[in-house]
């Protein structure tokens, strides 16, 4: 995988990406995205078709230049790489991670995340430039493998116990947004959250200049809210609308997928830090 390819694979996710959103169509999503990012998407196009169904030709192309390659140099599959893009959608740096699962697959983006300028991390790399990937299951000394990561964030969110994470939106805050919506005098909510990896879903992690290590991932989480007797379930927000199924009458289950990069430190100890999560309504029923 050269510079020169990751130029072509990039260019072809963009032109993709602005097909998709411009036909709302989820086949030219499939061609070009996988993963949680594809889930992310086809949700999205269910949203904005409900309201534009002749499609949205409109939509302003996708753009992502000054873009910065780190491609680890690896044998067997899947393959991976990350672009560090300038998107002109806003002032961040947008990090595109690009799996190909076969020899006879094309390269698809399977991870998004979002980074304020001057807070991507600095990766290892070797006299040759090429990037130095984590097993997902041996952990390369690592505090956590990256296969276990998903699992350990979910677990986290269930019981609030152990001292893997550092606090943060995603850790201590999530669980203390939940406390508050689990009993209300109109609700109570239930979650269930689930780990997610390989092959659908792969942790995909590079080891950075410090001996840790970057790691994305996924995880779906899903919330059920039963309504108190007589409190009949209302829905206003356009995307649960676009997306809602079965009969809505005591209670609604909304389903999110998350994908997000953390930094893992070397060595045991440390605590896992979020450097991005995006989480996004992809499913709604309502019982």
């Amino acid at each position: 995988m050269s510079r020169a390819e990751a130029g072509d694979v990039l260019a072809r996710f963009t032109a993709g990406y602005t097909e998709a959103y411009r036909r709302l169509d989820p086949a030219a999503v499939d061609r070009v995205e996988t993963g949680a990012l594809a889930e992310i998407a086809r949700a999205d196009l269910v949203e904005q078709r409900a309201r534009l169904p002749k499609g949205n030709p409109g939509y302003p192309a996708l753009r992502l230049d000054d873009a910065r390659f780190t491609i680890p140099k690896a044998a067997g599959w899947p393959k991976f790489f990350l672009a560090d893009t300038r998107s002109n959608r806003d002032g961040n740096r947008w990090l595109v991670v690009f799996v190909r699962a076969a020899a006879g697959e094309p390269w698809k983006a399977a991870y998004l995340t979002l980074h304020a300028p001057g807070s991507v991390p600095a990766f290892r790399t070797d006299r040759d430039g090429w990037a130095e990937p984590v097993p997902p299951a041996s952990g390369g000394g690592l505090a956590l493998a990256p296969s276990a990561v998903s699992r350990a964030y979910t677990a986290f969110l269930r019981t609030g116990s152990g001292d893997v994470f550092a606090p943060s939106a995603a850790t201590t805050r999530a669980r203390a947004d939940r406390a508050r919506l689990a009993r209300t005098p109109s609700f109570r909510t239930d979650w269930i959250d689930t780990p997610e990896g390989a092959p659908g879903f792969p942790p995909l992690a590079l080891r950075t200049a410090d001996g840790g290590a970057v790691v994305f991932f996924t995880a779906h989480h899903r919330e059920k809210r039963t309504m108190a007797r007589g409190v009949r379930p209302g829905i206003t927000d356009p995307r649960t609308k676009a997306l809602l199924s079965g009969d809505l009458r005591t209670a609604v289950t909304y389903t999110r997928v998350s994908e997000a990069a953390v930094r893992v430190p070397a060595g045991a100890g440390g605590r896992v830090e979020f450097l991005n999560r995006i989480e996004s309504l992809v499913a709604a029923r309502g019982e």
